[in-house]
């Protein structure tokens, strides 16, 4: 892993260590009658008081906000087009998974927020997305407007310099979010997790209709 991939990782892990393990205190009535937590294999956040609103515009040039996807189950990863490696195997990775799903693969919408605005154009977004299928949305906005929203996620991100003012790279929170279909946030996935993982708790989120 080279070093750009390494702190990229680590920051991802980092956020994930610092998220509440504990923030809601609803049981909930799993298969077979027994009272308890979905057995996710990503980190739990049901009831966090963070991710709870997103306004950007779409790779379309059309305002978008999480209130437009209620009814799928909703991932949302925050990264750059030029990422080396660590975003193009997320995405690739939520595309597989959508995929496995068969139909239910519909239900679920994938949100790449470029936490580089001022190379992430619309065009180039819409392209950047449209590789890894039809269904994905490409969000962008001010670098104001990307900074409010990584704040709202509990999200880093910081350019690192190149040789040139336009080479630089960008470290990275390195995991997505996971909404229900009702709009509410219940899931970090770190990075490296895996698509059977991924899939796993879609299937149980889509479960809950």
């Amino acid at each position: 892993m080279n070093p750009l991939n390494r702190r990229t990782v680590l920051s991802g892990a980092v956020v994930a260590l610092a998220l509440p393990m504990v923030l809601s205190g609803c049981d909930r009535m799993l298969p077979g009658g027994s009272s308890g937590k979905p057995a996710f294999k990503a980190v739990d956040i049901t009831g966090a008081e963070y991710a709870r609103s997103l306004s950007l515009t779409d790779q379309n040039g059309q305002a978008r906000t999480l209130a437009d996807y209620k009814g799928k189950v909703v991932v949302v990863f925050f990264g750059y087009t030029q990422c080396p490696d660590v975003c193009p195997t997320t995405m690739a990775e939520l595309a597989e998974v959508k995929r496995s799903l068969g139909a239910d693969g519909a239900r679920v919408q994938g949100l790449f927020v470029t936490v580089d605005p001022e190379r992430d154009t619309t065009e180039l977004l819409k392209a950047y997305v449209a590789s890894f299928g039809p269904d994905i949305d490409g969000l962008r906005g001010t670098p104001d407007e990307i900074k409010a929203a990584a704040k709202e996620f509990k999200v880093f991100f910081n350019k690192v310099p190149g040789k040139t003012d336009t080479s630089y790279t960008v470290d990275h929170t390195a995991g997505s979010y996971v909404f229900d279909a009702k709009g509410k946030v219940r899931l970090f996935t770190r990075y490296g997790t895996g698509v059977q993982a991924l899939a796993d708790d879609l299937k149980l989120l889509l479960a809950e209709g």
